[in-house]
């Protein structure tokens, strides 16, 4: 069974739109900084503390806006934490509504294979790479592509849209250099 890219981006939009309504808009970068807050916090049980003013922290960035990231850390359960969570778990149902991966899948992308092989630790060493400089700048940013572009432009956000454009700007020659036909 495969979703109709019609349905599935009405489905996307009604989630934005009653996320957005319901608690706060999209946005998952910030567990990055929590998780590592957390990691942070069982090396070192004294990075996190709280006192009757509420949650600081030793460390800037969390303690930044008020001790919000520094109790997030101290009580991981929350909002942002169990959307991380949901969007996984989505991910792989909706990966066997439609049937799995086939085993060539498995491996590496065609289009991959095309250019650079079957071998697997190429890629992996790649997507951790891109995945990092896009996480690194998503924090400079102060936020994450699902928070300034899928989020900011539902909410007619300029910088939404800026982030949008600089995105496609960058993916489009990376994409055209890594993957022209007939190299």
């Amino acid at each position: 069974m495969t979703l109709n890219w019609k349905i599935g981006g009405l489905a996307l939009g009604a989630v934005f739109f009653l996320a957005v309504l319901l608690v706060k808009p999209i946005g998952v970068s910030t567990q990055f900084v929590i998780l590592n807050g957390i990691v942070g916090d069982w090396v070192r049980p004294d990075l996190v503390t709280e006192s009757a003013d509420g949650f600081t922290s030793s460390n800037a960035y969390l303690a930044k806006s008020g001790g919000k990231y520094a109790k997030a850390v101290s009580n991981p359960i929350n909002y942002g934490f169990l959307f991380v969570l949901a969007m996984m778990v989505g991910s792989a149902v909706s990966s066997r509504m439609n049937g799995g991966l086939s085993k060539e899948e498995k491996g590496s992308p065609r289009v991959w294979r095309d250019r650079f092989g079957n071998g697997t630790s190429k890629r992996f060493v790649a997507t951790f790479v891109g995945g990092f400089v896009v996480l690194y700048g998503a924090r400079l940013a102060g936020g994450c592509t699902s928070g300034h572009m899928m989020s900011g432009m539902m909410q007619t956000s300029l910088s939404g849209y800026l982030f949008a454009a600089g995105a496609f700007a960058a993916a489009i020659p990376t994409a055209i250099l890594l993957f022209k036909k007939g190299a």
